[in-house]
C-alpha cells in the first residue's frame, strides 16, 4: 500500500469527496455544490490531493473538471470505506468533525440564563 494513501484518506473533507464520486462522475462546481461550508478553493485543493495519490480519475471537457474515485486504487480501504459510509454512527461522527474544522464565523447560539428586562417595568 503506497504510504501516501494513508493520510490522503484520513481527512474526513477527503473522505466525503470520495464518498460523492465513489459511483458516479462528478463535476468540481457539484462536489463543491454538495458541501457549502467549503469555498471552492479548498474543496479544489482536496481534489488536488486526491488525484495525485492516484484515488480520482480526471476529465476535462471545456472548462469544466470531472471527477470519479478509482476504488481500484484503494485496495483493501474501498471496502472498509464503504462499510464505514453506511454507518449512521459514522456519518455523525463525519458531521462533527467537519463542523470542527469549519472556517469562518461560526452561528450564534442562544445564551441561557437570565433574561435582562430592557424596559422601565419591575
Amino acid at each position: 500500500m503506497d504510504a501516501l494513501l494513508l493520510p490522503t484518506v484520513a481527512s474526513p473533507r477527503r473522505q466525503e469527496i470520495l464518498r460523492l464520486v465513489w459511483t458516479q462522475e462528478r463535476s468540481a462546481g457539484e462536489i463543491r455544490d454538495a458541501m457549502p461550508d467549503v469555498t471552492f478553493g479548498a474543496v479544489s485543493l482536496q481534489l488536488r490531493m486526491l488525484a495525485r495519490a492516484g484515488l480520482l480519475q480526471t476529465r476535462a471537457q471545456g472548462r469544466h473538471r470531472y471527477y470519479l474515485a478509482r476504488r481500484d486504487a484503494l485496495g483493501p480501504l474501498a471496502g472498509m470505506l464503504e462499510r464505514m459510509w453506511d454507518d449512521a454512527l459514522w456519518r455523525l461522527k463525519l458531521a462533527a468533525e467537519l463542523e470542527q474544522t469549519r472556517r469562518g464565523p461560526r452561528p450564534r447560539r442562544k445564551r441561557a440564563g437570565i433574561r435582562r428586562n430592557r424596559g422601565n417595568t419591575p
